[in-house]
């Protein structure tokens, strides 16, 4: 279980938002200017909160009353961002170990062919990244992130960079990775179309602060919101 409860001053924007989250997919949802790339980056570790805690799995990863404060690499949690950031010079393979190799993990055959025909990206090994499209690149960071064994998966807008097409064609791997993975998921998306197909648990955000929580039908029928905070 991932427990949030923090509190952030940025600028002339107020953060103050608890949640929890558990299996499944957990989509933090609302305006523009809300919050929700700066929850991902605290729970992450790429940035810190003011007050409050994180924890996951029982393991405190922020504290500001203990003065704890776990590194991001320390924290075994994968993320994925809107333009994928793969290396350029490695090829598909390489990318896709990379994340193994940072974390000191032993190669694993087995898993690496599971993520491969989890995410069909078999074909793609050869590639350079500036051979693949946005979808596929895309297909690809959720692999280099699943095969750095996280205990919690971040999604940043994933989709918000491609195409209605490109959308459409990744959408399925995302699904199956929500149902196949069995790694806990947050998911930021501007797209209400788009949670409520991926998300099991939305938490609803405005103005900083948790407006509502439950599943994808808390949302407003009407259209979405882009998310840049």
């Amino acid at each position: 279980m991932l427990t949030v409860t923090v509190e952030k001053r940025l600028g002339d924007f107020a953060l103050d938002a608890a949640f929890t989250s558990e299996s499944g997919v957990t989509a933090l949802f609302g305006a523009s200017g809300t919050g929700k790339t700066s929850l991902i980056a605290m729970i992450a570790g790429l940035m810190k909160p003011d007050r409050g805690r994180i924890a996951l799995d029982g393991e405190t990863l922020f504290d500001s009353d203990a003065r704890i404060d776990v590194p991001a690499h320390k924290r075994r949690i994968g993320c994925v961002f809107q333009e994928g950031r793969l290396f350029p010079h490695l090829s598909v393979k390489h990318n896709l170990d990379y994340g193994r190799w940072m974390n000191g993990h032993a190669a694993d055959a087995q898993a690496f062919a599971h993520v491969v025909e989890l995410l069909d990206i078999g074909h793609l090994l050869a590639r350079r990244p500036g051979k693949l499209s946005g979808g596929e690149r895309q297909r690809v960071a959720v692999g280099r992130a699943l095969l750095a064994r996280p205990r919690l998966l971040l999604l940043d807008e994933p989709l918000a960079s491609l195409d209605a097409a490109r959308k459409q064609e990744i959408l399925p791997y995302l699904e199956r990775l929500r149902d196949d993975a069995g790694i806990p998921m947050i998911y930021v998306s501007h797209d209400a179309h788009e949670v409520r197909r991926i998300a099991t648990r939305v938490v609803m955000l405005e103005a900083g602060k948790v407006a509502a929580v439950g599943p994808p039908t808390v949302m407003p029928r009407a259209g979405g919101t882009s998310s840049n905070a």
